[in-house]
């Protein structure tokens, strides 16, 4: 009996060992579930402080990255636009001092620098707003061997005698969708660039060729699109570029030319046109061995080439026709008008739209109205829009510096409108005023 008890006081103490031990465990899973639950807790805080902190580095660094780009670009911007209003201003000064002093004999030499200042100015303007995609297009099927063919004796010229050059166009070229004048300064730039490379002479390899860039392709050139492109190949046995400089040869203001010898626009103006056009451009280049340039354009449908305003013509004088010029400024304004009278041409005048409007809804005959796009109020295509519904033929010449919706003639323009850009030559005014009022 006494041995039963004892083994059962045993068998007891165990389970209330076993007990105590569970109840131990239980509270040790306890107290380490409530730990576990704050070090996550204490973690994801950490994590989320971390990556607060990361985005606001990046976003700092972004920031940082961005007025670095901005200070460049106005630095370039300043410092080339400086030394061209100093050509201007300065040679207007020198006229007039030359005039009320009775000396005429070398005006026209100082006219001739204020102008040659003024057009590079103005093909500055054509560069920012190339590289910006915001450069107005007329986009239409173009046949670039005819182009690049007719560019032949400029190019040699261009290049010297140092410089071999070697045209292949490609039999069955396709017609590309582009802008003719545009893609021709785009060859003439990249020719230039590629002489420049070739200090001591070389060969320059101009070739064009017809392709399609399908996904595959793609992952080569991840900002291009699928489809059909003509394209243009300009290879040089230049120098050649670094991979560090490769990476930023599209940068605005970005050269290696020492200052004073290029803007640093000429790839990103490039780079810009080919975008906006729909295509894209891609460089490889070896240090001492050359570089090739691939402007990609996307494939008309139909061939018909382009024919632009030959700006150094006479204009042609006008037959007693009504303009009705509707411009802001009131410079432009009056030498528009100017010239007009000049040629021959009648004209009315207004600041706005609400003045034009007032000409547009009386009985005195208007032959063409020729209106800025960025007018106060109402733009000038709105103006046109209204100024239809009350002269529903009436032919409309836009003259613009930059309109952002109209980087796309095409769609900007409806039949019976054309668009010239500022800043433009008196000649190439009449020329356009007489050719819109002739059509048919």
């Amino acid at each position: 009996m006494i041995a039963a008890a004892v083994d059962r006081l045993q068998v007891a103490d165990k389970i209330r060992a076993a007990q105590a031990a569970l109840q131990e465990s239980e509270a040790a899973l306890r107290q380490a579930n409530e730990t576990l639950e704050a070090r996550v807790i204490e973690r994801t805080n950490a994590f989320e402080s971390e990556q607060l902190q990361r985005h606001a580095a990046e976003d700092n660094l972004r920031q940082s990255q961005k007025m670095e780009a901005i200070g460049q670009l106005t630095g370039g911007i300043a410092h080339d636009f400086n030394n061209m209003l100093t050509g201007i201003t300065g040679s207007l000064d020198i006229i007039r001092r030359r005039m009320a002093a009775g000396r005429m004999d070398d005006v026209p030499r100082f006219m001739d620098a204020a102008s040659t200042s003024a057009e590079r100015a103005a093909a500055l303007t054509h560069r920012l707003l190339a590289f910006s995609r915001r450069q107005s297009l007329d986009t239409k099927a173009c046949n670039v061997n005819a182009l690049i063919a007719g560019m032949d004796d400029m190019l040699r010229r261009t290049l010297g005698e140092q410089v071999r050059l070697e045209i292949n166009l490609s039999a069955g070229l396709w017609p590309a969708l582009t802008d003719t004048n545009q893609l021709e300064n785009a060859v003439l730039n990249l020719a230039i660039n590629a002489r420049d490379a070739m200090k001591n002479g070389g060969r320059l390899h101009i070739e064009t060729v017809n392709t399609s860039l399908d996904e595959h392709d793609l992952l080569k050139n991840d900002d291009a699109l699928p489809g059909s492109y003509v394209v243009i190949c300009i290879t040089d046995t230049g120098s050649g570029m670094t991979p560090d400089i490769l990476g930023k040869v599209f940068d605005p203001f970005f050269t290696t030319k020492s200052i004073g010898q290029g803007t640093g626009l000429g790839l990103s103006m490039i780079y810009g046109f080919a975008k906006q056009s729909g295509g894209h451009v891609r460089i490889d280049s070896e240090v001492g061995k050359g570089t090739t340039v691939k402007l990609y354009l996307p494939r008309a449908q139909v061939d018909d080439p382009l024919e632009s305003i030959d700006e150094s013509a006479i204009a042609p004088d006008g037959r007693g026709e009504t303009v009705l010029v509707v411009e802001d400024d009131p410079v432009v304004r009056l030498l528009i008008v100017e010239v007009l009278g000049e040629l021959g041409y009648r004209h009315h005048e207004a600041g706005d739209g609400d003045e034009a409007l007032v000409i547009l809804r009386s009985p005195q005959r208007i032959d063409l109205m020729l209106s800025d796009v960025g007018l106060p109020g109402a733009s000038g295509r709105q103006l046109a829009e209204t100024a239809r519904e009350i002269r529903p033929k009436l032919k409309v010449l836009f003259v613009t510096g930059y309109a952002e919706n109209a980087t796309s003639l095409g769609e900007f323009l409806a039949p019976g409108m054309d668009l010239l850009a500022k800043p433009f030559s008196l000649d190439a005014l009449g020329t356009k005023v007489r050719e819109m009022i002739e059509q048919v």
